[in-house]
């Protein structure tokens, strides 16, 4: 394949070779109606394509890039770390500094464990929690996604809401059996099902703010409520914080809301823009973990050096003054922007934000859960997409996807864009 051909023949090269010339499903931008652009490279708040076009970045490679692309801090840490190796297999000093800085950081973690993906964090945290209390079932919430691992793709968000597959083959029916499903939101859902079956369930897995079926922040008593089920019937409650942990606050969205989970899952963020992810919680339950308890759980790549030293780079500009009272200014900037754009255009909107990542849904209903989020008009949402990328700006090709800001965007950037936004609006 020549270097210098354009994103449409290195798309119709890549469909001969990769599964819908993508290597994650929604890359395809099947669901807005165009060809994926190839990107070259980026840099801060831009990204570039490999036909030279700049554009304006909001999706920050799905949330991780929150300091911006190539950050010089990260990009020394990694230059100095290549030089001494990429992998050893073996223990490293960075891997411990990253785990004090999780420990000091996220206020539920008393020991964490470094595994390569947010999908085999929350695999692994489920499996814990297994093996810690002796059952088999889990609850899950409609439309919160935590990966592609077989039980955990039940009723789940993000891909599958996108490219609108109720279910996937390949996930047996057994795998299935043990995931109970209840509306996002839904205390009194969550409450039944520990009323008939508590004795049976291991876990609640939650995004405490859902960030895979677009931006949807928890009612003011769902967190709080969810520990105290979780406490009156033993059941172990896990905060999947791979898109909130170091997003939404330095201790992710448990210190935001005042809520500790039992086991938290990690990743993006933490990784400071390398593959990455972590498990982490209370000390009797993590020690549950080979090779000090029964549950095992391994990874080659786990701890990978110049993962580790990317995301320990990351987590010290985070822990700078200021920093994310910041990224509050800046998201709320964005919020505020997109809901004038919204109110003045002939659409029906409805936005929602919590700290620096916010989604507009093409709904005019309040957004709680999968039911009111369902509602939104996807064909409206991929001409709005369309235009956008047409005026410089780089958005999720979903409309269940989020939008985050990052400390390298500028208020002249985040003012272009609700700008933009506000004349895109009035053609869709």
């Amino acid at each position: 394949m020549p270097m210098d051909a354009n994103s449409s023949e290195f798309f119709s090269a890549a469909c001969k070779l990769i599964p819908g010339g993508v290597n994650s499903p929604v890359r395809a931008y099947k669901s807005v109606g165009i060809e994926p652009r190839f990107v070259d490279r980026a840099k801060g708040s831009r990204i570039w394509d490999i036909e030279g076009r700049e554009y304006v970045d909001f999706v920050a490679s799905w949330g991780p890039m929150i300091l911006g692309h190539a950050p010089e801090a990260v990009l020394e840490a990694v230059r100095e770390q290549l030089e001494r190796g990429t992998s050893y297999g073996a223990p490293t000093c960075v891997e411990v500094a990253l785990a004090e800085a999780v420990v000091s950081a996220v206020p539920s973690i008393e020991e964490v464990r470094m595994v390569s993906s947010g999908t085999e964090a929350t695999m692994s945290a489920i499996r814990l929690a297994r093996g810690y209390t002796g059952r088999d079932k889990f609850i899950k919430f409609d439309g919160n996604y935590h990966g592609h691992s077989d039980a955990l793709l039940v009723a789940a968000g993000s891909g599958l809401i996108t490219l609108g597959i109720p279910s996937t083959p390949g996930v047996t029916t057994g795998a299935a059996a043990d995931t109970i499903v209840v509306p996002y939101n839904d205390l009194d859902a969550v409450a039944g099902v520990l009323e008939a079956q508590g004795e049976q369930i291991a876990a609640v897995i939650v995004e405490p703010i859902a960030g895979n079926m677009g931006v949807v922040p928890p009612r003011d008593d769902f967190l709080q409520g969810l520990r105290a089920l979780c406490d009156s019937h033993g059941v172990v409650l896990i905060f999947d914080e791979v898109i909130t942990g170091f997003r939404v606050a330095l201790g992710g969205a448990q210190e935001l809301y005042g809520v500790m989970p039992d086991l938290t899952t990690l990743g993006k963020i933490i990784g400071g823009g390398f593959p990455v992810g972590a498990f982490g919680g209370k000390r009797e339950i993590m020690e549950q973990l080979a090779p000090v308890g029964p549950v095992y759980q391994a990874g080659t790549l786990s701890g990978n050096p110049v993962a580790m030293v990317a995301g320990l780079a990351t987590l010290e500009v985070l822990k700078g003054p200021d920093v994310y009272s910041e990224l509050e200014r800046k998201g709320k900037r964005l919020a505020d922007g997109l809901c004038r754009a919204a109110g003045s255009a002939p659409v029906h909107a409805f936005c929602t934000r919590v700290g620096s990542m916010a989604c507009m849904f093409f709904t005019h209903l309040e957004v709680s859960n999968w039911t009111t989020a369902s509602t939104s008009d996807t064909k409206r949402y991929a001409a709005y997409f369309r235009g956008m990328l047409d005026r410089g700006f780089w958005l999720a090709p979903s409309q269940f996807e989020a939008a985050f800001v990052s400390l390298a965007h500028t208020d002249g950037e985040i003012d272009a864009f609700v700008e933009a936004a506000a004349e895109t609006l009035k053609g869709v």
